[in-house]
């Protein structure tokens, strides 16, 4: 059991500023359904930069409404200015503390904060780089850094390296895809090209090029860069107006089934 700190039960048994604002000036999002935690902000601001109101609506744990709660306080009444330097430690200051596994829920809340004031100035929001493990703050590309650099190979490994995934364990999930895709590029990196080619080839003649001469086309191998498979669709399949179904349906899918599952077929 979670232990807490005052002002954290103090704002889950009553938030402050919960709702929403009719024509806000802003509104950022954050979180997921999915992941169940989702937090949406509301910022009226006035034309001298003020926030003069800040509401919330929230669905996900007491965590998620304390943090909320306490993060409308702190901008209501603040300047823009003011509101940029905010940061998801400041949050987690002023509620005395989160538990570790419970972090996660501070940086929902400046990243709606940041969504609402992108939106305010009318900045595109830019792909970032996903936050996976929010309880340690493991974006996507350290966590696939780490797991290439240092040879991760479990969900053991990675959290005795960096603890991704030992806090509330919500990304376990995605951290042992990013496992999972690791091992098959290393297998077919481990693989020599030549007898990768010489494997697909032998597919092609052994389930693809039959299946399409029934029908009056073939199919040749051209090159493989990769997981990147070219091949030369000739015969009725070279004008066929379904070629680029076969290809992907029949031709991709066969290579994946027998080959690798990273497989992509291309024509030329």
């Amino acid at each position: 059991m979670w232990e807490y700190t005052e002002i954290v039960k103090e704002h889950l048994k009553n938030p402050r500023n919960v709702g929403k604002i009719e024509n806000a000036d802003a509104v950022g999002e954050a979180g997921s359904l999915v992941c169940g935690d989702m937090l949406k902000l509301y910022l009226k601001i006035n034309d001298k930069g003020i926030v003069e109101d800040a509401k919330f609506q929230t669905f996900g744990c007491g965590s998620a409404i304390a943090s909320s709660s306490i993060l409308t306080e702190m901008i209501i009444g603040k300047t823009i200015e003011e509101v940029k330097k905010l940061t998801n430690q400041d949050i987690v200051d002023a509620l005395g503390g989160l538990p570790p596994a419970k972090i996660h829920c501070s940086v929902m809340g400046h990243e709606a904060l940041e969504d609402a004031l992108n939106k305010y100035y009318g900045i595109k929001t830019q792909a970032k780089d996903e936050i996976i493990c929010k309880c340690f703050n493991i974006t996507e590309n350290q966590l696939k850094n780490d797991i290439k650099e240092q040879g991760l190979k479990t969900l053991d490994d990675v959290i005795a390296y960096n603890k991704a995934g030992s806090g509330c364990g919500a990304c376990k999930r995605k951290i042992q895809a990013f496992l999972d895709e690791a091992i098959s590029q290393n297998s077919v990196n481990s693989t020599n090209p030549i007898q990768f080619a010489l494997k697909i080839n032998s597919v092609i003649d052994k389930y693809i090029s039959n299946e399409l001469r029934k029908d009056g086309g073939d199919i040749e191998l051209v090159d493989v860069k990769g997981n990147t498979v070219y091949v030369k669709l000739s015969g009725s399949c070279q004008a066929c107006k379904n070629a680029q179904l076969t290809l992907k349906n029949f031709v991709e899918n066969t290579l994946k089934e027998h080959v690798n599952p990273d497989i992509i077929v291309e024509k030329v």
